[in-house]
């Protein structure tokens, strides 16, 4: 099943604007040029290997880069590029760390600097405040997105490096994957397993290793696990709850639910963890 992160749309903007940096190159000067195809390269490159998700660390330098790409197009030819000083304010809507966001308003500024002698007094003084309005909305838009992804990446997360959670995530993300199925119309169940105490670990673990990395595993006692399973439909989610438990222990206790049944407020991690169960002696 594929992510549940919608970038398709955004690998096609990155690819349209590389190629219209590219159409861009003919009769541009070599140092501009230059730029322009490290410009195309790169936007090409991240388009291929874009892998949206919110456990992207926001900190890396990786994010200086197209600041700096920006920075330099400008540089190489005012002339030719000063219109992409507005480019400054989309890139600023981009959730990203405090120095980053530093950076960027410093290289606008810079940029205003380098554009100013191809304007007049008035122009400038408009470009400068339009500018400052739209740098200040667009940092205002990327704080809710950090704050809202922050949100959600302020898990009980048990073992560093697996999607394994506490039980009282479980109850946080019902709700909103609930919301998200009735939007996108997937088959979402919750995956009961009982195991016996010894084997709780291994167990979590391998189903870890066994789910996709946007299922979350959850902890819900000594001797229970579950996993929240997103299928195309019902009949593909029984196939995946068999191949899973065929890579299990075989003594595995297991039941499901249908996500869209239960209720939240109803419905503890206590009662989920004691539902009744029957030993699963499925074939594939």
């Amino acid at each position: 099943m594929q992510s549940k992160y919608k970038i398709r749309l955004l690998r096609a903007n990155l690819l349209a604007a590389a190629v219209a940096l590219a159409l861009w190159t003919p009769a541009t000067p070599p140092a501009a040029a230059f730029v322009l195809w490290l410009s195309v390269g790169w936007l090409f490159i991240t388009a291929l290997m874009l892998d949206f998700s919110h456990r992207r660390s926001r900190g890396l330098p990786w994010q200086m880069v197209p600041g700096v790409l920006l920075l330099s197009l400008i540089a190489a030819a005012p002339e030719r590029h000063g219109i992409l000083i507005w480019a400054w304010a989309a890139l600023m809507m981009l959730p990203q760390s405090s120095w980053v966001a530093a950076f960027n308003l410093s290289a606008a500024l810079i940029s205003s600097v380098m554009i100013a002698p191809l304007l007049d007094g008035s122009e400038f003084i408009l470009l400068i405040c339009a500018l400052l309005i739209l740098g200040l909305l667009a940092l205002s838009s990327a704080q809710q997105l950090i704050d809202m992804n922050g949100s959600i990446r302020h898990r009980l997360r048990l073992i560093p490096g697996l999607n394994l959670w506490a039980a009282e995530q479980l109850v946080r993300d019902i709700s909103r994957e609930q919301t998200r199925c009735e939007r996108e119309g997937v088959h979402a169940e919750v995956f009961i397993l009982h195991v016996k105490r010894h084997q709780l670990w291994p167990t979590a673990q391998k189903l870890c290793e066994l789910t996709y990395d946007f299922e979350n595993v959850y902890r819900l006692d000594s001797t229970t696990l579950a996993t929240l399973m997103l299928s195309r439909s019902p009949k593909e989610a029984a196939q995946r709850r068999n191949q899973l438990l065929a890579d299990l222990p075989d003594n595995i206790h297991s039941e499901h639910l249908e996500l869209i049944n239960i209720d939240p407020a109803t419905l503890s991690v206590f009662e989920m963890s004691k539902l009744p169960t029957e030993q699963v002696q499925e074939t594939i």
